[in-house]
């Protein structure tokens, strides 16, 4: 018989978690290195508890951070899983009911984003000695039916600890799917409030260290083979970078690609960092939010090379950007589903560092044509001197974003990172902010998630901080996306972690407000208004009266408010680099005029506009809509 230990399921799942590594290559660190948890009568009295044994007996083994609300604990470890490209993430456990369902959006957003968390929520008794119990979900046609169930399409792994003895090997398939680059995103398991309190004999063998290595499937020759003739045979050929890139640590092996053939490169909004702005290759983002460096030369491609992209619409620009009649995509993904999307015929499934290794080796001597390398070179000087001109400060009283952006951009280090996630700014900062450091991009645009920015930014500095790394991260953010989810202000205050936010007032949804004018709805119910009783709208003049610099201040965060005037860019400028010389949190608010808009990249996003309406703006937005969709392409393969 094997020696074994008399403990909860919630005591073995923590002292499990605490003991598991993920090894890539030379680096080997924690998979989960902390967890965050909210405790309500689901989990006080299983994974609370052994939280609080663990924290009296060994505080280093399982570190206990405290959030304020169950979506944003999930953000903050996807922002942290970020900043170690995959390598490590935090569990977040949550209680039974409205606790575990305010989990749900930032599940799909780990899921969608192929970023890895943990998932503990809570459910009520296995056993339903006391059903209905309070907080239980009821339905009379499945009564087993619970709240974690709505956890099973928006995770990449989910199981439920029915009885002790499963948790061996849920907790062993869990850990497979977070750590493999193909599969991971949120992964859940869940935990019945009385199970969790249970006592079983757990073998040591199962709490002792375990290495989960990242897998780096190498190109089969066939599909290398055929997609190093089609680049050879290509001459306009084109890269679309994406996260995948970064998660693999591949920049070193992309950089010496394109410097050795010329071809050019766009990134998604995951693969910001993949290049510094200003190598000659990088002609910034593509798609629908892209510069109009990237999408003039992404529209006349012939061979389209997709290395760890998801070619969402906003990449493809809804199937649009690549206008070339005989392109061809050969798609690099480390998942299969990805690398055979949009009926590509040249797949490769492959990691991306290895694939860009033996694509390097393969494609030895082959270079761009001059006329090519020439195009490429002046459409990239042409969009430079567009973002000068959108950075120069105007002198108006409300500055525009792109100045804001700009301001930011001039005063922030090189190796800062910018954190967004949701509205105008993830179209503006793609066009527009020049990425100097692999990891100085982080903008949330898989799932675009109303209030991830501070929670994500929170997580990324952790990340950081983890690695003895102090670098500033800079969280912007628009008054719509702050009012969703701000709380967790007060947990970087209380744990002394600092970050940046500036935060940009609209009075509205500025993005959703510009969106809503092309579709013929005229800004309807997208400005911060008082309401008018008679006209039954929000659309009058009168400007609510609500000042979110005194609630930052509230929290405990030091805040700098810039007053509208000729000096705002200015005054803003000098608030960033005071902010960067503390050692504090510091809120930054700034108005802006949201109609002055970024540089226009020729992208187009699909937004469906009525068939039929009485209003004469959405007929015009009608006709406008059928021009646009006119290119659009049934498959990219």
């Amino acid at each position: 018989m094997g020696t074994t230990k008399r403990m909860t399921v919630s005591q073995a799942l923590v002292e499990f978690l605490a003991h598991q590594w993920t090894v890539d290559g030379d680096i080997r660190e924690r998979t989960i290195p902390g967890m965050f948890g909210i405790f309500g009568h689901g989990n006080v009295a299983g994974i609370g508890q052994a939280l609080k044994q663990v924290n009296v007996e060994d505080p280093d083994l399982m570190p206990y951070h405290q959030a304020r609300n169950e979506q944003a604990m999930v953000h903050q470890a996807v922002g942290y899983a970020r900043m170690h490209r995959r390598r490590g993430t935090y569990a977040s456990a949550a209680s039974v009911g409205p606790g575990a369902a305010n989990m749900l959006t930032a599940a799909a957003l780990a899921t969608t984003n192929r970023l890895p968390a943990l998932l503990l929520p809570s459910d009520t008794f296995a056993t339903r000695v006391a059903d209905p119990v309070l907080q239980q979900l009821e339905q009379p046609w499945d009564i087993g039916l619970q709240v974690t169930d709505a956890f099973r399409p928006l995770s990449r792994f989910f199981d439920r600890v029915q009885r002790p003895e499963q948790l061996y090997t849920i907790a062993l398939a869990a850990m497979r799917v977070l750590t493999d680059p193909a599969e991971t995103g949120a992964v859940t398991i869940a935990l019945p409030e009385d199970v969790q309190a249970e006592a079983l004999d757990v073998p040591v063998e199962f709490l002792q260290d375990r290495e989960w290595h990242i897998r780096r499937p190498l190109p089969e020759r066939g599909p290398l083979a055929r997609a190093v003739a089609a680049i050879r045979g290509a001459k306009n050929p084109f890269i679309v970078a994406g996260g995948g890139v970064i998660y693999s640590g591949a920049e070193d092996q992309l950089r010496a690609l394109v410097e050795a053939t010329g071809i050019p490169v766009g990134t998604s909004q995951a693969g910001g960092g993949v290049l510094n702005w200003d190598h000659a290759q990088n002609l910034g983002g593509v798609g629908a939010t892209g510069t109009l460096a990237a999408n003039r030369l992404a529209a006349e491609a012939d061979v389209v090379i997709g290395i760890g992209t998801r070619y969402s619409d906003f990449t493809t620009a809804s199937r649009t950007a690549f206008q070339n009649p005989d392109v061809t995509f050969v798609n690099i993904n480390v998942a299969s589903f990805d690398a055979y999307k949009h009926g590509s015929q040249l797949p490769i499934v492959a990691d991306a560092r290895e694939a860009l290794t033996e694509l390097a080796i393969e494609l030895e001597g082959f270079e761009v044509g001059r006329e090519y390398s020439e195009r490429i070179a002046r459409a990239k000087a042409e969009w430079d001197a567009a973002v000068d001109a959108a950075f120069e400060p105007s002198g108006l009283a409300l500055p525009g974003q792109p100045e804001i952006i700009g301001a930011v951009q001039s005063t922030s280090a090189p190796e800062d990172v910018i954190v967004q996630a949701a509205g105008s700014l993830p179209g503006d900062l793609h066009k527009l902010w020049r990425v100097r450091d692999p990891l100085g991009y982080h903008v949330e645009y898989a799932f675009s998630c109303m209030g991830y920015e501070i929670a994500g930014g929170l997580g990324a500095k952790r990340g950081l901080l983890a690695d003895g790394d102090d670098r500033d991260v800079i969280v912007m953010v628009g008054d719509g996306s702050y009012l969703m989810l701000n709380t967790e202000l007060v947990t970087a205050v209380a744990e002394g972690i600092k970050i940046i936010v500036v935060l940009i007032q609209n009075h509205g949804f500025a993005s959703i407000g510009h969106l809503s004018e092309t579709v013929g709805s005229e800004r309807f119910g997208t400005r911060y208004r008082q309401y008018d009783g008679d006209a039954r709208n929000f659309q009058g003049d009168e400007i609510l009266p609500v000042d979110l610099a005194m609630n930052a201040r509230s929290y405990g965060l030091d805040v700098i408010e810039i007053h509208p005037g000729a000096s705002a860019i200015d005054d803003l400028k000098a608030a960033v680099a005071e902010a960067k010389a503390s050692d504090r949190s510091t809120f930054i608010h700034i108005n802006s005029d949201p109609l002055i808009y970024a540089p226009d990249g020729a992208g187009w996003w699909d937004v469906p506009v009525s068939e039929v309406s009485t209003l004469e703006s959405t007929q015009r937005a009608r006709e406008e809509y059928l021009a646009q969709r006119g290119p659009q392409r049934p498959l990219l393969g």
